[in-house]
C-alpha cells in the first residue's frame, strides 16, 4: 500500500511526511482491515507531524478522521458482531482503551490510562489501508458522502463533547455561545448550536473563515480577540493559542464556562481573578467516548450538518497540512485516496 509517513517530526514546511510503498497491514483479533477512501486533515495531525505532542511511535502515518470500505475481518474470537464486508465505516482518534481501568469501569473512557490514539500511537489513515478496532469503529450514515463525513469523526465529535461540556443542553433557546477559532470544529459546532436554538459569536482572525461563520448564521463575527457585542453564557476555545484565554474570559457573563477544546495549546498567560470570579469557569476536554461519537453523528444526520471541504489528494499530505497551518482553506481539509 501507499502509506505518508513521519520519520521524526520537523516543521511542515520542510515537507517531513514521505509517501512510501509498505507491505498491507493483516488484521489481528478483533480488527478489521480497511480501505481508505479519504481522510480528514486536523490540528491534531499537525501536532504530531511538528513534534508538539512527544513522540509514541517512531515512523508514524497520521491521521484520525478515516472513511472508508471493511475489505477483511481478523479473527473474531469473543462471536462479537462485526460490519460486513464492503460496509462503509469511520475510524476516529480514539483507537482502543483497556476497558478496565478506573476511568473505563465509571464511564469516563475518554480519559483511559492506557488508550491508544489512532494516527498518533497506531497507524492511522493517510494510507490506502488502515486497521481498526471493531468495537471503536462507527457506521457511517447514509445521507453523508465519503468527503462530507471525514471531518466529522473528530473535528465534529471533539466539538460535540465541548459543546456539552459549556452545559448549555441539548435545547437551549437564545443562549450565548462564543466559538473562538473558526475551522473544521467550530463550523461544525455552529450548525449544532443554532439548531439547538443558541445564538453564535465568533471570534476569529482570518476574513474567509469570518464570511463562513457570517453564511452559517453566526450573529455576530469579530476578529481572535475582539470583545463579542453581548456577554457570552459559553465560549469554546478551538483555536491552539493560549493568549486568548483572557480574551474569552473577559466576554464571559457572570457563572459562563470556557470549553479549551484542543489537545495542545500555547502557554495561557498570568489570569487575572477578576476574569474568573463570579462562578465563571475554564474546562478542558481530553479525547471522546464512543457514546459521543454515536450521540453526535446521529445529532448531526438529524440536522443534518454540512461540512465544507477542501479535497487534496493523499500525495499532497504536506502541502494540505502546510494550508491547515496558514489557514488557507475555509472549514475542513481532506486527503483523498489514490483511485
Amino acid at each position: 500500500m501507499q502509506a505518508c509517513v513521519l520519520a521524526r517530526p520537523a516543521p511542515i514546511e520542510t515537507r517531513p511526511l514521505a509517501l512510501e510503498s509498505l507491505p498491507d497491514p493483516a488484521p489481528g483479533p478483533g480488527q478489521l482491515l480497511v480501505r481508505v477512501r479519504c481522510c480528514g486533515i486536523c490540528r491534531t495531525d499537525l501536532h504530531v507531524v511538528e513534534g508538539d505532542l512527544p513522540v509514541r511511535r517512531p515512523r508514524i502515518i497520521p491521521g484520525h478522521q478515516v472513511v472508508g470500505e471493511v475489505v477483511a475481518h481478523g479473527p473474531n474470537p469473543a462471536g462479537t458482531p462485526l460490519p460486513p464486508l464492503g460496509a462503509r465505516v469511520g475510524i476516529a482518534w480514539l483507537h482502543r482503551t483497556d476497558g478496565t481501568c478506573r476511568f473505563c469501569r465509571s464511564g469516563r473512557e475518554n480519559l483511559c490510562e492506557a488508550a491508544e490514539f489512532t494516527g498518533w500511537t497506531v497507524p492511522g489513515g493517510y494510507a490506502e489501508l488502515c486497521l481498526a478496532d471493531a468495537g471503536f469503529t462507527y457506521p457511517i450514515p447514509a445521507g453523508f458522502s465519503e468527503l462530507a463525513a471525514a471531518p466529522l469523526l473528530c473535528a465534529g465529535i471533539i466539538g460535540y463533547r465541548s459543546l456539552q461540556m459549556t452545559g448549555l443542553g441539548a435545547r437551549c433557546p437564545g443562549a450565548r455561545l462564543g466559538i473562538y477559532g473558526f475551522g473544521a470544529a467550530g463550523h461544525v459546532v455552529i450548525q449544532l448550536a443554532r439548531a439547538r436554538g443558541a445564538e453564535v459569536y465568533v471570534a476569529t482572525r482570518d476574513e474567509r473563515h469570518q464570511h463562513l461563520a457570517a453564511s452559517l448564521g453566526a450573529v455576530w463575527v469579530g476578529g481572535a480577540a475582539a470583545a463579542p457585542s453581548a456577554p457570552l453564557d459559553a465560549a469554546i476555545l478551538f483555536a491552539p493559542a493560549g493568549e486568548l484565554v483572557p480574551a474569552a474570559l473577559r466576554a464571559l457573563d457572570a457563572a459562563g464556562v470556557l470549553v479549551l477544546g484542543g489537545i495542545h495549546m500555547s502557554t495561557i498567560p498570568a489570569l487575572d481573578y477578576n476574569l474568573l470570579y463570579r462562578e465563571r469557569v475554564i474546562r478542558s476536554v481530553a479525547n471522546n467516548t464512543r457514546a459521543d461519537g454515536r450521540a453526535f453523528l446521529a445529532e448531526a444526520a438529524a440536522i443534518p450538518v454540512r461540512t465544507h471541504v477542501t479535497p487534496f489528494p493523499l500525495a499532497q499530505a504536506n502541502e494540505a497540512l502546510r494550508a491547515l497551518k496558514h489557514d488557507a482553506f475555509e472549514g475542513a481539509a481532506v486527503l483523498t485516496a489514490p483511485g
